[in-house]
């Protein structure tokens, strides 16, 4: 569904963001994509969807190269950015037919479904409201809203839990499961390795722009926890960085 194939990003001043990334991400997975601050995740994440340019390499949407149909991989796919940043003087519920009408979601069905994840989400109440009223965690939920209306084949998020209270997350773990049981592919960065390593099959681990660990969650930690496996990929002991002794 998702195929990163030797993605180079070299921004101006020749800092090297990513460094020949190659990933792939099936249907029916849920796929944690970590790095330290800076590692290149957004950068990643951001090619993936057609926000940034790249040097070098390509990306496949189910098939199809976002170089050379960027809308039709725009069409299938869905993308939450770390940061909420929409229109503030828009009511929810008007973004969201906005958002219905470019993707041209059937009336009666968006009707249906902001309904059912507004719901979920307990935001139901304030959809009327302009959005620049809303919290944080509100917007997250309205983007997120967003995203599932047109039932996208492959979403892609960058540090989507981030704002939402527990509640919140809990919910959208469980949408997550499901939808990937149901054949779509979630691609995602996180902090949370916890999350990560309950939540998805797959785990790749990126460290100064190269993909240094990739593969099964299971198979990469074994009797290990996720944790450690991202301070090993990062050669540092994680003893020694919270005090301890090594064993």
């Amino acid at each position: 569904m998702l195929e990163i194939k030797n993605l180079t990003k070299v921004y101006k001043g020749e800092k090297v963001a990513v460094d020949n990334l190659s990933l792939k991400v099936e249907k029916g997975d849920i796929f944690a994509f970590i790095g330290h601050n800076g590692a290149g995740k957004s950068t990643t994440i951001k090619s993936c969807v057609g926000l940034l340019d790249f040097s070098n390499g390509d990306v496949l949407i189910d098939g199809v190269s976002i170089l050379k149909d960027p809308m039709y991989c725009k069409s299938v796919i869905a993308y939450i950015p770390d940061n909420p940043d929409i229109y503030e003087y828009m009511t929810g519920i008007a973004y969201l037919n906005f958002i219905a009408d470019i993707f041209k979601v059937d009336k009666n069905e968006r009707l249906a479904l902001i309904d059912k994840y507004a719901t979920d989400f307990e935001i139901k109440q304030n959809l009327g409201d302009l959005i620049g009223s809303y919290s944080h965690g509100m917007k997250q939920k309205i983007v997120i809203i967003a995203a599932l209306l047109h039932k996208p084949k492959l979403m892609i998020m960058d540090e989507p839990f981030v704002g939402l209270d527990p509640k919140a997350s809990f919910i959208l773990k469980n949408m997550m499961t499901e939808m990937c049981k149901q054949g779509m592919a979630i691609f995602f960065s996180t902090h949370v390795l916890e999350v990560a390593e309950k939540l998805c099959n797959k785990v790749a681990i990126i460290k100064d722009g190269k993909l240094v660990v990739s593969g099964n969650t299971e198979d990469l930690v074994k009797d290990k926890s996720l944790e450690h496996v991202f301070m090993d990929s990062a050669n540092l002991n994680i003893n020694a960085v919270v005090g301890g002794e090594d064993e």
